[in-house]
């Protein structure tokens, strides 16, 4: 948050709204809330206000004390629990920024995060939306890649490319208009997972424009307590949403087939991580009926080569997973290592 003599050297009073309001939910956060504050209060960009939610959680306690340094640069709500989207809708309509910028409260921002982002909304008025690529760090073998090296952004972001895969936006690297987000209907405060992914689907669908910056400007930590952690989650909200968004389109919409397209699919990635679950708790019979159904989809050779494996000798084929999941962990480590020394950039 700009001091008074910074914003007196830019030419505008005390209590002229910001230009963006950076919005951090909290939740079992006090772990990591300070890096994520640290990060924020980094940036190059400095016409910004600080809202986090407190959104009912059980180490309030915890939470409180590790804010309590940050406390005069923030705006600090704490309400009845209302899951992620209701934090952040809290914290949209509280907003006096034009802007509003969405951190998670466990992960962090590059120091040119705002001042990017905001470069593209100001030369192009009719944008609503940008979004950049996060390094992974933290615990599992994805650490050491990019967000986008597992779900590249394609092509323009429309309601197409967003429904089918080929656009992906990650959260915590999004800058947007406020009044597009209300405009859209906020977030479905029905979803824990995948709310985001309701809201730029709506925010597409009514016109909005988006836009992927291809700049990594931001870490994106992965760790098991974080709601992106749970695959399984994750792929039955994204199907909750196909199924909300059935209710809704025309009947004869051409839609409905991309839509029907794509629960086929997360319905196979879903019976995919139920099989590697499964596996990894020694049910082998589970397991193979989960990979059979998953296969249906996929029709992969490697899927009939573990499934071989699995009723062959499944023991042994868990061994040797779990050797090549630590390889990759190691490896992954080393390479996150490497990238947050060496100040990785796309």
């Amino acid at each position: 948050m700009p001091r008074a003599d910074d914003l007196a050297r830019e030419g505008r009073r005390t209590d002229d709204a910001p230009a963006v309001s950076v919005i951090i939910p909290a939740y079992n956060a006090a772990q990591y809330i300070g890096e994520a504050l640290d990060s924020v209060f980094a940036q190059t960009f400095s016409d910004y206000e600080v809202i986090v939610v407190n959104d009912d959680s059980p180490d309030t306690f915890e939470l409180e004390r590790a804010l309590a340094p940050y406390r005069g640069r923030i705006v600090y709500v704490k309400q009845e629990n209302r899951g992620p989207g209701g934090a952040r809708n809290t914290a949209i309509l509280k907003a006096r920024g034009e802007c509003v910028a969405l951190l998670d409260s466990d992960d962090v921002w590059l120091p040119t995060f705002l001042a990017e982002q905001m470069e593209v909304l100001r030369e192009n008025p009719a944008r609503d939306l940008v979004y950049a690529d996060a390094l992974l760090f933290g615990d599992g073998p994805s650490a050491g890649r990019t967000f986008m090296q597992f779900n590249p952004s394609r092509g323009p972001v429309t309601f197409e490319s967003l429904l089918q895969g080929r656009c992906t936006i990650i959260t915590s690297c999004v800058v947007a208009r406020k009044q597009a987000l209300v405009a859209a209907g906020l977030f479905d405060e029905n979803f824990y997972h995948s709310e985001d992914f309701d809201l730029w689907l709506r925010l597409a669908r009514r016109g909005g424009q988006m836009s992927y910056r291809p700049h990594v400007l931001a870490r994106h930590r992965l760790h098991a307590a974080s709601l992106g952690a749970d695959d399984r989650r994750l792929i039955e909200g994204e199907l909750k949403v196909y199924q909300k968004l059935l209710r809704a389109l025309p009947a004869s919409a051409s839609e409905h087939e991309l839509v029907r397209a794509r629960m086929e699919r997360r319905r196979a990635d879903l019976a995919l991580e139920d099989g590697r679950q499964q596996f990894m708790a020694g049910q082998y019979i589970q397991a193979a009926e989960a990979l059979e159904r998953a296969n249906g989809f996929y029709h992969s050779r490697k899927l009939r080569l573990v499934l071989l494996g699995l009723r062959a000798a499944p023991r042994l084929l868990r061994r040797v997973y779990g050797l090549r999941h630590r390889v990759q962990t190691q490896r992954a480590r080393a390479a996150a290592a490497r990238a947050v020394t060496s100040g990785v950039r796309q």
